[in-house]
């Protein structure tokens, strides 16, 4: 009988508490919508498995010694897998659409607005019991409005490690939600003419051109903003490969393999802070709640800079494309061309979007940098 207890004691069955099925239950939902309804499975899929392994009971996968604790610790506690993203995603870019169209720069700082807004709100919660938020944590979970993980799980490595998991599993959350999110936003601050408007072709953009881009911004970068050098350094190393020429087999290299294994391992260690005793507290609610805030306030500006141009404009730009200010890249961009297509079916805005979208993945790296040189980070 003896040994039967020790057996049944050393099962899953009898270790369970409820708020472990409940972040089981999370983790289901996450596999669900990754594989069910193709939301961004590249990263929902590891997060979400991810969440199911760290809370099963005496399987230790996040604690000191197993395996997603080595993970967490090895990537994203030391920085490296944000950086890594950063050059993959910086080799997967195109900057032809933003060098054509310049003025776009704006749509993609119009859209941090909801990094700054943020801030603030994270301070103010303070006086509800049960936060106690420093200015440090607040500028880590500003970031989140940004829509940019890799950033996010940087900024909070460097000024709220304490924080950091929740943050992380915040931005990766909304950046995989954005075909949820933001089209109900886009809608409803525009009307179905403005949603019709179509763009006239962009100028093609010379090899030179592109080569020439990534290090003018590396140079302006470390002049004005050296704390932001890192993400946007490994960003533009990126680039640089895609358009030199000389590197293809590194520019592939970045683009699918290394981005790919950085993005499986990535994934898993976000998901393995999704443990019931980390993720169910008043703190971890209130950062799920800000970066939702900071999202729609990112998108919602994007959007009304965007009216505003097009205004100016005579009408010649589709305000749609201000949502992809937020630097998911190229989610945002794939859902304004979604939506533009549902009011005009000729109306394809993804090459006009991506100007934004990539304006928001250096607009998120700057306000990264801004925040670290006034927290003093």
């Amino acid at each position: 009988m003896e040994g039967l207890a020790t057996l049944w004691a050393s099962t899953g069955i009898a270790n369970f508490h409820w708020q472990q099925l409940i972040m089981i239950a999370v983790g289901f939902g996450l596999l669900y919508l990754a594989i069910s309804k193709k939301f961004e499975p590249l990263l929902l899929l590891p997060i979400g498995f991810g969440a199911v392994l760290t809370n099963i009971p005496v399987a230790g996968f996040s604690d000191p010694g197993g395996v997603l604790y080595y993970v967490y610790k090895i990537g994203i506690d030391t920085g490296v897998f944000p950086l890594l993203i950063f050059m993959g995603v910086g080799a997967m870019t195109d900057f032809g659409a933003l060098i054509a169209n310049p003025k776009m720069l704006l749509l993609g700082a119009a859209a941090q607005a909801g990094i700054f807004a943020t801030l603030f709100g994270a301070i103010l919660l303070n006086v509800i019991p049960g936060f106690d938020f420093t200015l440090a944590d607040a500028s880590a979970i500003a970031i989140i409005g940004g829509a940019d993980g890799p950033t996010a799980i940087f900024l909070a490595s460097r000024l709220a490690p304490d924080l950091l998991g929740a943050i992380a599993v915040a931005a990766y959350s909304y950046m995989a939600l954005v075909p949820i999110i933001q089209p109900p936003i886009m809608k409803a601050l525009t009307n179905k003419e403005e949603r019709k408007i179509v763009m006239e072709q962009l100028r093609p953009v010379s090899q030179r051109e592109k080569i020439i881009f990534p290090l003018m911004v590396l140079t302006i970068g470390l002049l004005l903003l050296p704390e932001a050098t890192p993400l946007v350094g490994m960003f533009c190393l990126g680039n640089l490969m895609r358009e030199c020429g000389v590197v293809d087999r590194l520019s592939k290299t970045a683009q699918n393999e290394l981005i790919n294994i950085v993005t499986i391992f990535l994934g898993l260690a976000v998901g393995s802070k999704l443990s019931a005793e980390a993720f169910l507290t008043v703190e971890t609610l209130g950062i799920l709640a800000l970066g939702a805030v900071a999202f729609g306030i990112g998108t919602a500006c994007g959007v009304l800079m965007a009216k505003l141009m097009s205004k100016l404009s005579g009408g010649k730009i589709n305000p749609l494309i201000g949502a992809a200010g937020v630097s998911a890249v190229p989610m945002a961009a794939r859902v304004v061309n979604k939506v533009g297509l549902e009011s005009n079916p000729h109306n394809f805005l993804l090459m006009h979007a991506m100007g934004p979208n990539v304006a928001g993945v250096l607009g998120s790296a700057v306000a990264a940098g801004i925040l670290l040189a006034l927290v003093g980070g």
